[in-house]
């Protein structure tokens, strides 16, 4: 069955390089990323968990805990970790999941039915502390993941979970909000006392209210 936003992430126990995975137990009262891979020793995989390894504090900072997946056994992990480090300059420091019998992929629907050998597509799912579903995003082989790009949605979506905000396009951290549209001006006036600029009576934009005042300035 397809995994909607809003639906709570599949639970499972898995081995992964850093030992036994209780899903929902490890990701605690976090928010968590789960990204899946093919296989192992693919060269595009290969650049990605190097590219999450070394933004893996900027993942920290925001509460978010990282772990890929793939369909080989923790043995073959281990072996792909020693090649990530060699050719990516950085180590694995963060769980890969073995999914041999691909049970975590099928709960996911992360099967590529296009395959001869059904591997799993790359997918990628942004969890919440509630273990519900608020993105997720599927690439084709031939095409490397932005993790930059992960990180600037994550900075939306835990704003606009606290906040009545959303982001424009483009929006990074630090930038102009946009007042939801289904707050009138009276409600918006309670939550943002300091005004707000319209350039519609739908489109009001506020500072992001994530960053303090003295910054902002």
């Amino acid at each position: 069955m397809t995994l909607r936003l809003g639906d709570v992430a599949p639970d499972f126990t898995a081995e992964s390089t850093q030992g036994e995975i209780r899903f929902h137990d490890w990701i605690g009262d976090d928010w968590a990323v789960l990204f899946s891979h093919p296989k192992d020793f693919t060269p595009v995989c290969t650049t990605e968990l190097g590219a999450v390894a070394k933004l893996k504090g900027e993942f920290d900072r925001r509460g978010v805990k990282v772990v890929g997946l793939s369909v080989d056994g923790v043995e073959d992990h281990e072996g792909w970790s020693r090649d990530i480090e060699a050719t990516q300059g950085v180590a694995l420091n963060f769980p890969l999941i073995a999914d041999k019998g691909k049970a975590i992929a099928e709960a996911y629907d992360m099967l590529d039915q296009t395959s001869e050998t059904t591997q799993t597509v790359r997918s990628v799912f942004v969890i919440d502390n509630a273990k519900k579903i608020r993105l997720s995003l599927t690439y084709p082989a031939s095409t490397g993941r932005n993790f930059d790009e992960l990180l600037r949605v994550l900075d939306s979506l835990k704003l606009t979970s606290t906040k009545s905000v959303a982001t424009p396009a483009n929006w990074k951290q630090g930038e102009d909000v946009i007042i939801l549209a289904s707050l009138s001006d009276e409600q918006a006036k309670e939550k943002f006392p300091d005004g707000w600029r319209a350039e519609r009576p739908y489109l009001r934009y506020v500072p992001d209210p994530s960053v303090p005042a003295e910054r902002a300035s």
